[in-house]
């Protein structure tokens, strides 16, 4: 693809993102396809895009040293000059002369020969004397909050809640990769055998220590795999599958999943059921039931009944006492995930976690009626904060004493979790820094009549 062609695509492509608050991954595969990019620029073009949008608080920190009066810019102005610097400062694939001309070639497309020199004036002042100095900046929020391109809000919201050294690591996590892993399905084939494969086809992989079923991709494409292709394999994040292995559903059992698009838990519930049972999987959007069909479909189950509901509404659905196994993976604020989703750190509110916990509370309160005597409640959330997680649970079970923290939980963690920073009474906070996966909050909860 020629070169100004794909730069003026990113740029366009990181408006849209920026202004519309659209789902960045949503929308780059969306262009990639559209556009019709080459495979060999596919990489690139996601990089920088998800670079730039990760980065974001930092580089408008750096912009603002070499601008004069601190004048205002156009939008795309300020975004290719934040592509630019981005790609100057942490990529070292392309040389800096071939960036800036490229930048400078853009200015002269979109605007006037005045603005184009303003975008090289402050490239070429960052070629030759580097960025400011973070280390510089006297408060302790605003340098996290620069360094790691994080609204200082929410820097400071996590220091109260976690102190300094905990956010400062979390935020820190938040601006890089971490590995994909997989989960097998076990129906199909055991984890030796997949792992076998995958290291004969190439790529390099390692045993997750969160769940038996669990691989780390540590270097290659699974979506080249023939064991992807095939449906024995599924993306999930290792957090994730805590879920299934904690839930203890049995063969035979009637699950309730309260909010189950796109499907990565349900499916792995169905596995440890060994597709034998009832589960009716639920979701609030008609389009995400489709999600939950497809992931069935991918890999060979058939226990899964998926409708389109309201999670607050389940108990005008079922009669009480209907479910021995119930999972409510609610809706969140998802600042567990802000590394594979950028754009919600910047999008998101005090105001939104506060209306999401009350969100979470009326789908409990829904669904605690339909679980049995002596079954489990898994509740989860891909967020680390203590409103939409332990406050959520404390709140419940002062208004539900029938209902109580698992004692077994904490016993029956993975051993690598025992020792976890993120135990409470109310449940198990992992924080994305410590052990490389999402940031996840889950407890059960049993019923006692």
């Amino acid at each position: 693809m020629e070169k100004y062609l794909l730069r003026n695509t990113i740029l366009d492509l990181l408006l849209r993102i920026d202004q519309d608050n659209g789902y960045s991954h949503l929308l780059i595969n969306h262009e990639i396809k559209s556009k019709h990019i080459p495979v060999k620029d596919e990489a690139l073009l996601t990089e920088i895009v998800y670079g730039t949008i990760q980065q974001k608080l930092t580089l408008d920190f750096y912009i603002q040293h070499f601008i004069k009066g601190k004048k205002r810019l156009q939008p795309w102005v300020q975004m290719l000059l934040r592509m630019s610097i981005y790609q100057m400062v942490y990529l070292d694939k392309i040389p800096d002369h071939a960036i800036i001309h490229e930048a400078v070639e853009i200015g002269k497309q979109r605007g006037h020969r005045g603005i184009a020199a303003l975008i090289n004036g402050v490239l070429r002042n960052i070629q030759r004397n580097g960025v400011p100095n973070t280390d510089l900046i006297s408060d302790d929020v605003e340098r996290i909050a620069v360094e790691t391109s994080h609204p200082t809000w929410l820097v400071q919201r996590w220091i109260t809640h976690y102190g300094y050294e905990i956010t400062k690591a979390m935020c820190i996590a938040n601006t890089t990769h971490k590995p994909v892993s997989i989960r097998v399905q076990p129906l199909l084939i055991n984890r030796d055998e997949a792992m076998a494969i995958l290291q004969k086809e190439g790529i390099e992989v390692r045993p997750s220590d969160f769940s038996e079923q669990g691989i780390i991709i540590e270097k290659g494409n699974i979506m080249k795999s023939a064991l992807w292709k095939a449906g024995k394999v599924t993306i999930q994040d290792q957090s994730s599958m805590l879920v299934g292995e904690m839930m203890q559903a049995e063969p035979g059992m009637k699950v309730l999943d309260a909010c189950s698009a796109p499907g990565g838990k349900v499916t792995h519930l169905a596995e440890k059921m060994q597709n034998s049972g009832e589960i009716h999987a639920h979701d609030l959007h008609q389009r995400k039931i489709k999600l939950i069909q497809q992931k069935m479909e991918q890999l060979q189950l058939s226990i899964i009944e998926p409708k389109q509901a309201d999670a607050r509404q389940l108990h005008t659905m079922y009669a009480s006492e209907s479910f021995d196994r119930i999972l409510v993976d609610a809706p969140c604020s998802g600042l567990g995930v802000v590394r594979g989703k950028p754009d919600i750190k910047y999008s998101k509110t005090e105001n939104d976690i506060a209306q999401l916990a009350k969100i979470q509370r009326e789908i409990l309160d829904s669904v605690a009626p339909l679980l049995k005597d002596k079954g489990s409640l898994i509740y989860s959330t891909c967020t680390v904060d203590p409103t939409e997680n332990e406050e959520v649970i404390k709140a419940f079970l002062t208004s539900n004493p029938e209902f109580n923290v698992d004692a077994h939980f904490f016993e029956e963690l993975p051993t690598i979790l025992n020792e976890s920073q993120g135990i409470t009474p109310y449940g198990l906070q992992i924080f994305p820094q410590t052990y490389n996966t999402d940031g996840f909050f889950l407890t059960r909860l049993t019923r006692h009549l």
